[in-house]
């Protein structure tokens, strides 16, 4: 006999055909009535799978009772209360790890990109500007420049190795100095004075809310580019559009925004900002990584067993 399995959103598909497979499934973001869904697998839910924006907050976790694992989708676990979750026992589970070479990929090809404009010359030769207008302008080098990481965990390391292949120089910047061969900064604005390059690549959530503001941006100057690859509520997102406007500094890399998928119109006239809609993870081999961790967690938990990856 199949467990039952709450998933929130839609999500990936072929993790979502597995699941179907594996539980029955119920499909939360199909219900007409929420309410009335949530009453109805209220005494039979155990496990939930949680993908995308949806808030798994005390009040879901109350109106299922017998609730005992919350997987998540990713590793970023901001949209559900991780206090609330811990009052009532419930163990939270991410997907740890499978995604780290895929992120720093990207994170590296936008540092590359921000800085040598590829994205932005491939629109210059589509447009015929080359044959017109000539050479496409200079651009900047990332060999010998300091690449400053804001959190450097698992992924923040990977991005190191990557980054030292380009022949930079790594700074970084976490609540506690780690045993490896980098500088420290005690803080982000002493970080990114430091830097040529700030990539940020913390937890989102409360601690970490617009922490990357106008005195950090000061800090980085008018040379100084800023890629994020972690949450858009890291960045101050109006602060950042205006002293990108007003090149105060270089330029920016950004795979995450504050309210996605909205992202300012403004920010598609800029020249000095390269934009992607929230993809460092999204490989085909990745989320399918993703997806089996996810599902592996809870059938660990619901025969007795430890979970692989919980958060608390």
């Amino acid at each position: 006999m199949k467990h039952d399995l709450l998933l929130t959103a839609k999500g990936h598909q072929g993790t979502q055909k597995r699941m179907e497979q594996e539980f029955a499934l119920i499909k939360l973001w199909e219900a007409p009535d929420r309410a009335a869904a949530l009453q109805q697998a209220a005494p039979k839910i155990r496990a939930l799978a949680h993908t995308g924006h949806t808030k798994v907050d005390a009040a879901l976790m109350d109106a299922l009772p017998k609730l005992e694992i919350i997987a998540n989708f990713g590793v970023g676990v901001d949209q559900i209360d991780l206090d609330a979750a811990k009052k009532r026992n419930i163990i939270v589970t991410n997907t740890a790890n499978v995604l780290n070479d895929c992120v720093a990929d990207c994170a590296m090809a936008l540092v590359l990109n921000t800085l040598r404009k590829f994205s932005q010359a491939d629109k210059y030769l589509r447009a015929g500007r080359w044959k017109s207008n000539g050479t496409y302008p200079f651009t900047t080098s990332l060999g010998g420049k300091t690449l400053g990481i804001l959190g450097l965990g698992r992924i923040g390391e990977e991005i190191a190795m990557r980054a030292l292949a380009f022949k930079m120089n790594i700074r970084y910047h976490n609540r506690n100095k780690k045993d490896v061969p980098y500088a420290y900064d005690p803080d982000v604005v002493t970080l990114a004075k430091n830097s040529d390059v700030l990539l940020v690549i913390t937890p989102g959530g409360a601690e970490t809310d617009k922490l990357v503001n106008a005195e950090v941006l000061d800090a980085l100057g008018p040379q100084g580019y800023l890629v994020n690859v972690a949450r858009g509520s890291v960045v101050d997102q109006p602060v950042l559009l205006q002293y990108l406007q007003q090149q105060k500094i270089a330029g920016a890399g950004l795979d995450v925004f504050e309210k996605e998928p909205d992202v300012p119109s403004e920010f598609f006239a800029l020249d000095n900002a390269v934009l992607l809609p929230h993809m460092a993870s999204a490989s085909n081999e990745t989320r399918t990584a993703m997806g089996n961790l996810q599902i592996e967690n809870i059938l660990l938990h619901l025969a007795g067993k430890p979970a692989k990856t919980p958060v608390v």
